[in-house]
């Protein structure tokens, strides 16, 4: 069993970073890959980003690359998601996710969520 807790969140001008955490509980979260989701308002969930459990590969959405960075520390039980130039478009509230599955797992493979963090990018 894992518990996820994201913190971090809250409002910013464009142009502007925030940096995400994602908190973990259980034993085994280190055997788990992490992925960061987002969803706005009157949309799906979509992918962001995610990471292995060694954290030696990452994969970024195409909206995300060059702007947002996927970390973690497993000895804190902690994901990081660093998100620089932030655009109006990226507001939404972001999960972390953890999957048992690859690095590239569908959003239904993943198996636990956070309660999710708002992040608001004003223009």
């Amino acid at each position: 069993q894992v518990q996820l807790v994201e913190s971090g969140g809250g409002l910013v001008q464009a142009g502007g970073s925030l940096r995400l955490s994602c908190a973990a509980s259980g034993r085994t979260f280190s055997s788990y890959a992490v992925g960061w989701f987002r969803q706005a308002p009157g949309k799906e969930r979509e992918f962001v980003a995610a990471i292995t459990w060694s954290g030696g590969n990452t994969y970024y959405s195409d909206s995300v690359k060059g702007r947002f960075t996927i970390s973690r520390d497993n000895a804190k039980n902690t994901v990081y998601l660093q998100m620089n130039s932030l655009k109006p478009e990226d507001t939404a509230v972001y999960y972390c996710a953890a999957t048992a599955g690859s690095l590239y797992a569908p959003r239904y493979s993943y198996d636990y969520w956070g309660q999710g963090t708002q992040v608001t990018v004003s223009s």
